[in-house]
């Protein structure tokens, strides 16, 4: 992946974070200041946000190098508005950047903050192995982050993000988006395409023969519980997302990775994320990481020009899950 060096994702997303802020009051997100200087955009705790909130921070998580929209459908009965995505670089703006992959805590007990972060500022200041096989490091001198959390981070969390990022502590931007909020809802749902890439990487494809991809989910209603809201945006990859990728491949591996890839061939696929996470007493690390993908694939050979199919939608399902 070496070839993408030059590429700065945090650079790309700058002016989609100025966005947000210019647009704070049409958007209905809060920003402030933290002590340390941190700028926190607010998408959903004390303020409303909404969906286009979520549609522009799902950009943003994607590291600018994604396309993110909403699209009505009458193929799915009750639930017809899809979250749409695209991205001509597939492996950057999902793994480099949309992936929840940067593990963040500060405290102990009760009060203790835990949360996984996304976005570009992964690429600056997260250590994970990920970033060594990508051959990848943007240094920049602002960044952002993606926190999927209900309550505002402690300033010696953001401060020791900024310095993770060799950034200036006032010129870190941290966004957050509650899974139960409408914001929320959308970030998290706009990473059906990411679930197949993460996947693809899990399954040992070999990332650089990955050239562009699509997806689609359907967008589910949100939930002021929790667990509900979780599960729900799950299901709504597990159970009716859809992607497509086009890759450099044989005939052979090309369908090898189609049959693998749709969240059907997980021994924890058939009921609702919700009933999954209670049966194993809420321990995330004990469900078939092998469940997080999308239910329908399709995957092209640019070699060949063959495509292969697999997996299914299953509606019944998401009307269990959503209702």
């Amino acid at each position: 992946m070496s070839k993408n060096t030059n590429l700065s994702l945090n650079k790309l997303t700058a002016p989609l974070v100025e966005n947000l802020i210019v647009n704070a009051e049409s958007l209905r997100l809060d920003v402030s200041n933290l002590n340390d200087g941190t700028r926190i955009i607010d998408a959903g705790i004390n303020a409303k946000g909404g969906i286009e909130a979520g549609r522009l921070i799902a950009e943003i998580c994607m590291g600018g190098l994604g396309v993110v929209k909403l699209r009505a459908s009458t193929n799915f009965h009750h639930w017809s508005w899809h979250v749409d995505v695209h991205s001509s670089n597939p492996v950057m703006a999902c793994l480099a950047s949309q992936y929840a992959g940067w593990s963040l805590s500060h405290g102990e007990g009760k009060d203790a903050f835990h949360a996984l972060g996304s976005g570009p500022a992964r690429t600056s200041g997260s250590n994970e192995p990920l970033f060594d096989e990508l051959k990848y490091h943007d240094s920049t001198s602002k960044t952002c982050i993606v926190i999927e959390v209900d309550r505002i981070p402690p300033v010696e969390l953001t401060s020791k993000i900024a310095k993770m990022c060799n950034v200036q502590n006032n010129e870190l931007t941290v966004i957050l988006t509650p899974t139960s909020s409408l914001a929320g809802t959308v970030q998290i749902i706009s990473r059906v395409l990411e679930t197949s890439l993460h996947k693809a990487h899990e399954l040992h494809f070999p990332l650089e023969n990955i050239i562009d991809g699509a997806g689609s989910a359907p967008l589910c209603p949100p939930s002021n519980d929790f667990l509900t809201a979780m599960s729900r945006t799950n299901d709504s990859i597990l159970f009716a997302g859809q992607i497509q990728l086009f890759v450099e491949a044989t005939d052979e591996d090309a369908e090898e990775l189609a049959n693998a890839l749709p969240s059907s061939t997980s021994k924890d696929y058939g009921k609702p994320f919700g009933e999954i996470f209670k049966d194993v007493n809420y321990d995330f690390y004990k469900i078939d990481p092998m469940l997080f993908s999308p239910a329908k694939v399709s995957v092209s050979s640019l070699t060949t020009g063959h495509t292969f199919h697999a997996g299914k939608i299953d509606l019944d399902l998401l009307d269990k899950s959503y209702s």
